[in-house]
């Protein structure tokens, strides 16, 4: 039996794209879980759109055996977490399975908003954290100046941080040596009752559903008759075992060990993230604390574009939601488009990930509407509603007030830029509330309200800083504002899913800046289209997309004008009933990209 003092349980965080998953397979390498022949880039980054974009979308978890220089066997589980600000929900329940981080820092980039993020989350999880500057093969490279920037931000010691490139795999065997010698051994009782912590599952259409855990206390028997304490439902283990990172079964899962049971659930929603599992025989007198729940902050509407697909969409968004706790979702419906759920995510490219594996796991045809934000409506009879859709809103006459959600934002930027990120903030009504200098580069913390940022925000951040920016947030409250919906109609007719809520001081200017945009994105047809944006019965902006002209008097050579006439005469006439009968198509691409404003 492996002693406690030999099992170390630990997380790689960091920012996007400073190496997380490269440095994890070269642990995994450099402790021959696999062989060569198997070994592949990003062996944990299993989704193929993980491997196409290149980030970390799902955390995942691999067992390694290490020998240390010392000669003593050592068992590693490792977590490998997403960096991305909009996985942060992910990233808190990882670590919750830990005692130990491994914070890795690019050597040219230095500390960013997302480093920061995510050290904050391994402090509140009382990690030790151990640094690892990555990247050092770079030109740009210069290891001190990012040793000084993590214990001037972080104020972490980092004189003893290992100097690594994992692509390379120079200094990796270091690092192994410093998880065995620096990070904790976990803790917990060999012999008390069962008590294990549900930390993720999935679906798999061969073996049901698939819960990863963390034995706290007790063990984990194959055969073991366990109750999850949460929904009171028992199950029998048929099956356990670690990913090594193969599923390889084993007849236990020890105090201290990270692993994974399939107990034959059918049921969707009796797996609940962050719930306790103990023995049924011998039940564990309390539950751990669990994990707070996500709060969505962005929201929109997916509905099939054939109608029979409706049960099939919400038995997949049943099995995603296992798969990704911070996702939610509840029934809607809408005069043009149906029968469809509103969905809410932890930001835009939560979004963006959820709509394509809906499409590609599941063969999804979706339309969907423009995102928005939660806003709280304060109606003159004292009620209060939370409006998810513009389109819901009550009758202007109803309404006292409109409370929108406001953002705590920190923005890290080499200070050349620092200009233009100021004028995009004050332009999205941002107000500074701190600016502070580390070297070169400056820490701005600003207070912005959502529904500005959730557009096109971060894209413009990243074009005014030539990609070095880095941004991170977190919702703040609630607060007063003068907000008024702006519909968009085309060909006089309304388009639900194109309304918006805007400050009463932008509202013109996006208007104008939809119309613009659908006058691009919509195709001409045989008769022209006029595209209005209004507050209320008043018309603030309008554009016309022009018809198309057929020469009809192509074939007509020679003779009179009269015979010419005709022809126009009659062209008219047709295309005066067309727009009296046309219904304009505005294709799915249209109504995503009229909403990513640009400031052009």
């Amino acid at each position: 039996m492996t002693d406690l003092s030999h099992i170390r349980n630990f997380s790689i965080v960091a920012h996007i794209d400073h190496g997380k998953s490269t440095l994890a397979d070269r642990l995994i390498q450099l402790c021959g879980a696999v062989s060569d022949r198997e070994m592949k880039a990003q062996i944990l980054d299993n989704m193929d759109i993980e491997r196409e974009r290149g980030i970390t979308i799902k955390a995942q978890t691999v067992r390694l055996n290490y020998r240390a220089q010392d000669g003593q066997d050592y068992i590693l589980n490792l977590i490998d977490t997403p960096g991305h600000v909009d996985f942060g929900y992910e990233v808190s329940r990882s670590l919750a399975a830990c005692e130990g981080s491994l914070l890795v820092v690019d050597a040219s980039q230095g500390v960013e908003a997302q480093t920061l993020a995510n050290v904050y989350k391994a402090l509140d999880a009382n990690h030790e954290i151990v640094p690892v500057i990555n990247k050092i093969d770079l030109p740009a490279a210069d290891p001190d100046r990012v040793k000084d920037q993590i214990e001037n931000v972080i104020g972490i010691d980092a004189s003893e941080a290992p100097l690594i490139s994992a692509k390379t795999g120079l200094g990796v065997q270091e690092v192994l040596e410093t998880i065995v010698h620096r990070l904790p051994s976990p803790k917990g009782e060999v012999n008390a009752p069962l008590k294990a912590m549900l930390v993720d599952s999935w679906y798999d259409s061969y073996l049901g559903i698939i819960v990863l855990v963390r034995v706290v206390d007790g063990t984990l028997k194959k055969g073991m008759n366990i109750r999850m304490m949460s929904t009171n439902t028992s199950y029998k283990v048929e099956r356990l075992g670690y990913f090594t990172p193969k599923m390889t079964d084993s007849s236990e899962i020890k105090t201290g060990e990270l692993g994974f049971i399939i107990c034959g659930i059918k049921s969707i929603g009796e797996t609940h993230v962050g719930d306790t599992i103990t023995d049924e025989k011998n039940p564990t007198k309390e539950a751990l604390p669990g994990f707070k729940p996500s709060l969505s902050v962005v929201f929109c509407s997916l509905f099939p574009v054939d109608m029979s697909d409706y049960e099939n969409l919400k038995e997949s968004l049943g099995k995603l939601q296992l798969n990704d706790a911070a996702f939610q979702f509840t029934p809607d419906k809408s005069m043009a488009l149906g029968q469809g759920f509103r969905c809410g995510f932890l930001g835009l490219l939560h979004m963006e990930i959820i709509q394509e594996r809906l499409s590609r796991e599941f063969n999804l045809d979706l339309i969907t509407t423009a995102p928005s934000v939660a806003y709280r409506v304060h109606l003159t009879n004292g009620n209060m509603i939370v409006m998810h859709n513009p389109a819901d809103m009550p009758d202007p006459s109803s309404i006292a007030f409109i409370e929108e959600p406001w953002v705590k934002a920190s923005i890290l930027t080499p200070d050349e830029y620092l200009g233009g990120i100021l004028q995009l903030c004050t332009e999205r009504r941002g107000v500074q509330k701190d600016l502070t200098y580390v070297g070169n580069r400056a820490m701005l913390v600003y207070q912005l309200p959502l529904n500005e940022i959730v557009f096109d925000f971060y894209d413009r951040l990243k074009s005014l800083s030539k990609g070095y920016a880095s941004f991170d947030y977190e919702v703040a409250d609630y607060e007063k504002s003068d907000l008024v919906r702006v519909n968009i109609m085309v060909h006089g007719e309304q388009v639900d899913a194109l309304a918006f809520l805007a400050h009463r001081s932008q509202a013109e200017r996006r208007g104008r800046q939809i119309c613009e945009r659908l006058k691009d994105l919509i195709p001409r047809h045989q008769f022209k289209i006029p595209i209005q944006a209004s507050i209320g019965g008043k018309i603030i902006a309008r554009e016309d997309i022009a018809a198309f002209r057929k020469d009809v008097t192509a074939k007509c050579y020679g003779g009179d004008i009269t015979r010419k006439r005709k022809l126009l005469e009659k062209q008219k006439e047709g295309k005066k009933r067309m727009r009296q009968f046309g219904s304009v198509e505005i294709p799915q691409t249209a109504f995503i990209n009229a909403l990513k404003i640009g400031d052009e």
